[in-house]
């Protein structure tokens, strides 16, 4: 129990050291930090190692003379403030360290010392309509929000056997996914697409127009310009009023924009356990694989495919399978999935679809000629849609689907005058409804139609006349 949930012991628990640096400011709080460890040390009454840096190569630290365990804190003591740096592999001795913050000051035989627990995050109510950064640390400028409960990042996916089961549309508030690919409660669907096709956009459309309770959204490796854009303008006031937005950019250090995902997943766990609803929102796992891939490869890792170690294709399941149903609440994930080079197979992507519960796939094409949002329909998927949809509303996104590949088909004909009008009549159709059909696909970002609306308005599109 954590002081926050009224435990009557020194507050300064080793435990609870090991999360001061996630939860203050180091550089105001070293003193406190040093002179706290030393004190709460004594009264434990047990001796502490004291290791030290013996050597320093790319990304990673080694540090020789300390005793912990993969996934806890070590503290470097450099001479401007402490630097938290996580336990990522053991060779020949000594541990290989992950900074959480850049090594400047860091040189051979500077001391370290253990935590003796892995890292935590504070998780509460209070989260809510807070911007955080990667490590869960509030970055808004707002006060510390009260209330708050120290749990520990590793979290475990529910029991396979006591998942209730995805049988509840969640409705998002984007008629090409409501209707053609429909996203159940709890479950896990990727967005692929390459860069500049709006996925940004289409995320904050999707955090303001779900029906879910809450909204956890998780920025691995943006650009820092663009954060207060997209919670100003994509997520809105009143998207961020129910959401909670973890931040980590591109400048952060590797297992910082790692742990961004793992902090966003703990937090919408723990609303789960209090039995909400939590939409997920996580972009991108690529990015994610990518720090994933530099702090494999500094810790010594063979490289595989397209230089990504084995440790890459490993966290993917680790992460994705801590969402969907628990036993009371839910988290339904929507993870992005930035293709290189509009690739759809390349191996990131390959990997996250085995694993999805289904893929909504962004079209550049679309999204140059102007059509947003750029869904390409019969690319995506859903794998629970017979599960959540009534029998009326799969018949009518049949029909669709059949429209839109008649049209397809007959497209080439079409722009150069040679096709033949009665030579198939599904086409002739789907070209009679081809404004209707791009007006209900094409959305104003300021819409937000319920699902019901949407499943009205493709039964009277699709319907016979």
């Amino acid at each position: 129990m954590s002081f926050a949930e009224g435990d009557s012991r020194d507050p300064y628990s080793l435990g609870e050291l090991a999360m001061l640096p996630a939860v203050f400011d180091p550089a105001a709080d070293v003193a406190n930090l040093l002179s706290e460890m030393g004190r709460s040390a004594a009264s434990a009454g047990a001796p502490r190692s004291v290791g030290r840096v013996c050597g320093l190569l790319g990304l990673e630290l080694e540090v020789e003379g300390v005793d912990a365990a993969i996934g806890d804190l070590v503290l470097v003591r450099r001479p401007s403030q402490p630097l938290p740096a996580e336990v990522v592999a053991v060779r020949d001795g000594r541990l290989l360290c992950a900074p959480l913050g850049d090594l400047r000051g860091v040189r051979y035989g500077t001391l370290a010392e253990p935590t003796g627990v892995p890292p935590r995050v504070e998780v509460g109510w209070g989260l809510l309509g807070r911007v955080l950064d990667g490590l869960g640390r509030p970055i808004d400028e707002l006060p510390r929000p009260p209330g708050m409960v120290q749990v520990d990042l590793d979290g475990s996916a529910p029991h396979p056997l006591r998942r209730r089961p995805v049988d509840t549309q969640l409705g998002l508030g984007v008629r090409a996914i409501d209707s053609l690919t429909p996203c159940g409660i709890g479950q896990r669907v990727g967005i692929f697409a390459g860069s500049g096709v709006g996925k940004s956009t289409l995320l904050g459309m999707m955090a303001r127009g779900a029906t879910s309770d809450i909204c956890v959204l998780a920025l691995v490796g943006e650009r820092g310009r663009e954060v207060a854009e997209f919670v100003e303008r994509d997520l809105g006031p009143d998207g961020l009023a129910r959401s909670v937005v973890v931040v980590a950019t591109s400048d952060q250090p590797a297992l910082v924009r790692i742990r961004a995902a793992f902090v966003a997943t703990r937090i919408a766990e723990w609303f789960r356990d209090k039995g909400a609803d939590v939409l997920l929102l996580v972009d991108s796992l690529t990015r994610l694989a990518m720090a994933q891939r530099e702090v494999g490869l500094s810790a010594g890792e063979p490289p595989a495919t397209r230089g990504y170690p084995p440790s890459a294709f490993g966290l993917l399941p680790t992460l994705l399978e801590r969402a969907g149903t628990g036993e009371q609440g839910s988290i339904t994930g929507l993870y992005t999935v930035l293709v290189e080079g509009d690739d759809m197979d390349e191996p990131i992507a390959d990997a996250a679809r085995s694993i999805l519960d289904g893929h909504i796939v962004l079209s550049r094409k679309l999204a140059t000629s102007g059509h947003f949002p750029a869904i390409e329909p019969l690319e995506s998927i859903s794998r629970v849609e017979s599960s959540v949809t009534t029998a009326e509303q799969r018949r009518s996104a049949i029909e669709l689907r059949r429209l839109l590949a008649a049209r397809r088909e007959v497209a080439e004909l079409v722009e150069i005058g040679a096709y033949v009008p009665g030579s198939s009549p599904v086409a002739d159709r789907a070209l009679a409804l081809d404004a209707e059909i791009e007006q209900f696909l094409c959305q104003d970002t300021s819409e937000a139609p319920l699902a019901r609306d949407t499943w009205d308005r493709l039964a009277s599109l699709v319907g016979p006349r």
